[in-house]
């Protein structure tokens, strides 16, 4: 069975028993607990906290997940990957345990004509009612397995929804590992569908079984997650999941650029590699796809981790530049499917071909560490010398491994593999501070919320309201509180759109709001100072919007969605929306581009279009219609199913919850002060608004009319007469450095003169005088032959300088000669080889260090 019938089977399944087919969540969650969406449940889980009311109690996805905790078994395995679908039906306080169960063997056995006899099943240990319910399905009970929380009790991995699970597995036979059921190996009864009964909420701890039960959920719930890489194996008669119909052209292509066929299921080094890169190449461009660059933390460097672990890998099966041509295998393969792929093909391609380029550059850049490093050593090189090549450059520990080998060395592995898990627990520890502090300040936003409801924002038509405080809560910086009010004419930060500011007024106090943001959807939290009296919970208040803030902010907003329709007018529908920032009189916008972009033509394009005084209207529909009329969905972006959107005249549409201008004029003026590359493929542009804007270019008219009194001329003719003035310059400095040389040259001359012959080559020292480090450099190594020695020494701006010179036939390291002499000075020789130099600020014992460094290389010499 194709993938597609796959999942068009198991969508069909459950769509026929009521469940709303709801798409694939990206891979970039909004939960701040979560680096990247690892469960098919991550975008229900408000459903599961009860903090959200579902539209149906019933849902079926195909959801896009990350995963990297087993990315060491990734190649080494049949069955784990980095990315993969998840099929899953979830139940919101609907039905539970007797129906996920009863519709999991017949969806297994009927649909997809699963053996029965193969199948296990594994129940938590104490789950008696699973037990009987299997049973009750067909199962016999030696096939029905109890294990512990690690293996069948489920949580996100963090503070949240968690349940007892049951899992069902396949029988692969005797080739793939020892009976004995799943108990016993993993590897041979493979796991296919966990059934989460989600029904209790789990608190911190450290590790799968090692965290307290909080408590029961506001009602009890399904959620159930099938890999479909692991089921199409099954069906299609695979060994790996690299071998389906959704990896295998990637690993065909492999195999060509190798130029040797997968060996198969072998064990061996090779069979690892190729399964390697496949696997990767996919997570790569999905990773890319929806969103994450490159970088050294968080989400940026799992997808850098993964793309040098490919990389390396395909170099071991002698593969150059294999990232590219892999990820476009991989779009061509699943880009009907996953449409994200194929519209961002481009970005994928150039962030891939920067990275490999990038990463060599690691290499080139460590191996002259190493180099270094090997040659200081004497038998080993330090566990911390490996971890700093590691850590600041990036550079892989087997390689440093093999060069050291190579070399007659070994490595310290176990001091490195000490500081490497000290640094695993230290960030480890700090990633669980942080995300058990957003879930305590989370589960406070919940229980508000439970007992008070959302907040009634009315900031749409209005800008004060009287309102109620809710809550006062305590805030990260000394001095400022958290307020909480049952409805509130102030936006919340988001959609890159910066949250309001203004007052807050009660009988007994006066508080200035600093920033409003969400805490949970729908729920807004403002930033306070107060400055008099006391804000109490309960108490009336008038909240009152700072209008100059709130109309600087709109400007900026609506400038936004014009130069966003502009770019892709100029450029090309590429030209998308990867991320922005939307503040009074400033934006910022990064979007999807290769080359810099002209922007005088540009922001001419925008203001010209702004002077027209486009319409600005603002109307409300289903997401469908809202996609019929070709509004853009903002990359990133979560949308409910009725949707708000904005339109500046003809050019712009899009889906929007911020704040715009009446009229297209009210936007402008609109200056661009930056464009630049952030990243492979993407681009950003930086301008100001409205009375920034013009403040901006009474500046530069201030600059360019003193400017033009300096030049004696009149503005217009500035310019120009700052070229002539800097080409005169420049013409001066070549002429001064011309005449350098030619000094340079005839101290070399003088140099030749004082050379002394000595049994076993010749000597030259000289001091010459208010001459830079560079100067010293150029004189002696031109005036250097393979028999001789050349030390000179200057004074230059109160600072003494030594430099030597060895040839090559005299065997002789040139910092042995400058040891004693840089102790004279009061500093140290450095160097190595054919070169040394020394220094220090004592240019009074210059004339006693020369001759000491002299007298060496004649005792050499001789």
């Amino acid at each position: 069975m194709r993938s597609s019938d796959i999942r068009a089977t198991f969508l069909d399944f459950f769509r026929e028993r009521d469940h709303r087919v709801v798409p694939s969540s990206p891979l970039v969650p909004s939960d701040p607990t979560l680096l990247l969406t690892n469960a098919g449940m991550n975008q229900f889980k408000p459903y599961f906290l009860g903090e959200t009311e579902p539209e149906h109690s019933r849902a079926v996805s195909v959801q896009k997940c990350a995963r990297t905790s087993d990315i060491e078994n990734v190649g080494r395995t049949t069955r784990h990957a980095t990315f993969f679908e998840m099929l899953g039906n979830f139940s919101f306080g609907d039905y539970f345990k007797a129906e996920a169960i009863a519709w999991a063997w017949e969806l297994f056995t009927r649909h997809y004509d699963l053996d029965p006899e193969r199948l296990w099943v594994t129940v938590f240990r104490d789950d008696d009612e699973a037990v009987d319910l299997w049973r009750g399905a067909g199962v016999p009970s030696e096939r029905i397995q109890r294990l512990g929380m690690e293996d069948n009790y489920w949580s996100m991995g963090i503070p949240g929804p968690c349940g007892p699970s049951s899992e069902l597995h396949y029988d692969r036979g005797p080739s793939f590992g020892r009976e004995g059921g799943p108990a016993v190996d993993g590897e041979r009864y493979q796991e296919l569908w966990n059934l989460v009964f989600m029904q209790n909420l789990r608190g911190e701890g450290q590790s799968k079984d090692d965290y307290p039960i909080l408590g029961e959920l506001p009602a009890r719930n399904i959620d159930t997650g099938l890999g479909l890489d692991r089921l199409a194996a099954i069906l299609q008669d695979v060994d790996t999941v690299c071998e389906t119909d959704l990896l295998f052209p990637t690993l065909s292509l492999v195999q060509e650029m190798a130029g040797r066929p997968y060996p198969g299921r072998d064990g061996s080094d090779d069979s690892t590699s190729f399964r390697v890169v496949t696997e990767h190449a996919r997570s790569i461009a999905f990773l890319i796809a929806d969103g994450v660059m490159p970088s050294r933390d968080g989400r940026g460097y799992v997808l850098r981790r993964l793309t040098r672990r490919a990389i390396r890998h395909a170099r071991r099966l002698g593969i150059d530049r294999a990232l590219p041509d892999l990820t476009s295998s991989v779009i061509d393969t699943l880009g009907e499917t996953w449409p994200e792929l194929s519209e961002h093909s481009s970005l994928i391609h150039q962030v891939v071909t920067a990275e490999e380029e990038g990463f060599d550059r690691t290499l080139r850049q460590g191996s002259r560490l190493l180099d270094t490093a090997i040659t200081r050593a004497t038998s080993v090189i330090s566990g911390r010398t490996a971890f700093e090549l590691h850590d600041t450059y990036g550079f892989p520990i087997d390689l440093t491994i093999d060069a050291a080998r190579s070399a007659g060395l070994t490595v310290d592995e176990d001091e490195f593999a000490q500081l490497l898990e000290a640094q695993r627990r230290q960030a480890h520890q700090a990633n669980r501070d942080k995300k058990g502090n957003a879930v305590s300040r989370q589960e406070l936003y919940r229980r508000i919320t439970a007992e008070h409801g959302r907040t009634d924002f009315v900031g749409y038509s209005a800008q004060t309201a009287e309102t109620c405080i809710i809550a006062v809560l305590p805030h990260a910086e000394q001095g400022l509180v958290d307020v909480i009010l049952s409805r509130t004419p102030f936006y919340a930060e988001s959609g890159g759109q910066v949250g309001d500011k203004g007052r807050l007024h009660t009988s007994a106090a006066t508080a200035q709001v600093l920033d409003t943001r969400l805490g949970l959807d729908g729920l807004h939290v403002h930033t306070v100072r107060i400055l008099d009296g006391e804000l109490r919970p309960g108490d009336d208040a008038e909240a009152v919007v700072d209008a100059p803030h709130r109309a600087a902010t709109a400007r900026s907003h609506s400038a936004t969605h014009v130069l966003h329709a502009m770019l892709r007018r100029v450029l090309g529908d590429h030209a998308t929306q990867r991320g922005s920032r939307v503040e009074p009189g400033r934006l910022r916008f990064d979007f999807t581009h290769h080359s810099p972009v002209e922007t005088p033509p540009l922001q001419t394009l925008i203001n010209d279009y702004l002077l027209d005084d486009p319409d600005v209207r603002v109307w409300e529909a289903t997401r469908a219609e809202a996609e019929r009329a070709g509004a853009l969905a903002l990359f990133g972006e979560k949308y409910s199913d009725t949707v708000r959107i904005v339109d500046i005249g003809d050019a712009s549409r899009e889906l929007c919850g911020g704040t715009h201008v009446g009229h297209g004029s009210q936007a402008g003026p609109v200056h661009i002060i930056g464009e630049s590359s952030i990243g492979a493929g993407l681009r950003r542009i930086e301008a100001l608004t409205g009375a920034d804007a013009l403040r901006h270019y009474d500046h530069q008219s201030t600059v360019l009319h003193e400017l033009a009194a300096l030049l004696n001329v009149h503005p217009d003719q500035a310019p120009d007469r700052l070229r002539q003035r800097l080409q005169t310059l420049t013409e001066a400095q070549n002429h001064l450095e011309k005449l350098h040389q030619a000094e340079l040259k005839e101290q070399t001359q003088h140099l030749r003169s004082l050379t002394e012959q000595l049994p076993h080559g010749w000597l030259a020292t000289n001091l010459i005088p208010s001459a830079t480090s560079a100067d010293l450099r150029t004189v002696a190594t031109d005036a250097l032959t393979p028999d001789g020695i050349v030390i000179l020494g200057t004074d230059h701006n109160g600072k003494a300088s030594l430099i030597a010179t060895t040839g090559a036939n005299t065997g002789i390291r040139a910092r042995d000669l400058l040891t004693e002499a840089a102790r004279e000075l009061g500093g140290g020789a450095g160097g190595k080889g054919p070169i040394a130099q020394a220094g220090s600020g004592r240019p009074e014992n210059l004339p006693k260090a020369l001759a000491m460094a002299a007298s060496k290389a004649r005792d050499l010499l001789k």
